[in-house]
């Protein structure tokens, strides 16, 4: 269960009563709070149109293969703001939003995992960021990058996969959320108005949690808690099984592929879920990790000890050498 999981079941349960305190006024405030608080963006900031979306990217400039950043769900460029901080490698790298997330418009397109895919390949292309590329997907973004490397393999040289979504995460773990009584996720609109209202913003601490870490959290606040955000997100879980479908049994041969995975267990109990049933969705997860070594003949598996979920954020270092060690496999070839 990711941390964006846990904050909407944290909603689903509070909702109906943060609406009737929060949808009567608020907006006009909010408004005021976001556009004045808003972080500039980050160095390195272009926008790119692909036709069906304008598409923010944050750019480094380096040589070899180009290293193509690609956060989770709810999760931006923003996310991999320390990796980027502290990017010490010769290579490019390039790190995007999603259309209807941050700092990039809404598309046209369904959001599928094709979509996605086709979106980021035009924005890489008509950026200047010529292939080949070094993927690193971190939780569903994970499954976005191996769709990548399963529709262009001849355009991937490596895949750095950091706490990824197992494509067989869903369909194992739906009996045991089914029997914990986990409630269903509020709607996009649900959510929109929380933000739109101000009642996000006022209890942030309480509904965010660590989800969304103390400094993220103006950039979760002002830039990315937008109802085109909450829309693609809702959008793209509905669509993510065809993905999953897709990269099911995927064979990369000797490709060089770094799986990172998480070293703390998820606090399940945030989300209602008692010990036992969190127990084994852990088990779930972490199995699904070490599965995805079957993907090819040339692969390296490092857990991040000390970090949560949100490994690009809580051990950058881990997502750093992950991509070394990929580089310098490509080197090697």
């Amino acid at each position: 269960m990711t941390p964006g999981r846990r904050t909407a079941l944290r909603l689903a349960l509070v909702a109906p009563a943060l609406v009737a305190g929060g949808a009567a006024g608020g907006a006009a405030g909010e408004q005021l709070a976001r556009w004045s608080g808003r972080p500039p963006a980050p160095a390195g900031s272009t926008t790119v149109d692909v036709g069906t979306a304008v598409l923010h990217l944050v750019r480094r400039p380096g040589s070899g293969p180009t290293v193509v950043l690609e956060a989770g769900s709810g999760e931006t460029s923003a996310s991999f703001a320390r990796v980027l901080q502290h990017w010490d490698l010769p290579a490019a790298v390039v790190a995007a939003d999603r259309a209807g997330y941050g700092r990039s418009g809404p598309s046209t397109l369904p959001r599928t995992g094709a979509a996605v895919v086709r979106e980021l390949r035009e924005a890489l292309r008509r950026s200047g960021s010529e292939p080949p590329y070094v993927l690193v997907g971190h939780s569903m973004g994970g499954l976005f990058v191996r769709e990548f490397a399963l529709e262009h393999p001849g355009e991937v040289a490596g895949l750095v996969l950091v706490d990824a979504r197992p494509e067989d995460d869903a369909r194992r773990t739906a009996d045991l959320l089914r029997t914990a009584g986990v409630p269903a996720q509020p709607s996009w609109q649900l959510l929109a108005l929380l933000a739109r209202t101000g009642v996000l913003r006022t209890l942030a601490p309480t509904l965010l949690g660590a989800a969304v870490p103390v400094e993220a959290r103006a950039e979760f606040l002002d830039v990315t808690a937008t109802g085109a955000c909450f829309r693609a997100r809702e959008q793209e879980a509905a669509a993510v099984g065809a993905t999953e479908d897709r990269v099911r049994g995927q064979v990369l041969g000797d490709l060089p592929v770094a799986v990172v995975a998480r070293g703390l267990a998820q606090d399940y109990a945030a989300a209602g879920i008692d010990a036992g049933t969190g127990r084994r969705l852990e088990e779930v997860w972490q199995d699904g990790q070490r599965r995805l070594l079957d993907l090819s003949t040339r692969t390296r598996f490092r857990v991040a000890a000390g970090s949560g979920h949100l490994v690009p954020r809580e051990q950058p270092a881990a997502v750093l050498d992950a991509v070394r060690w990929v580089l310098a496999q490509i080197g090697r070839g």
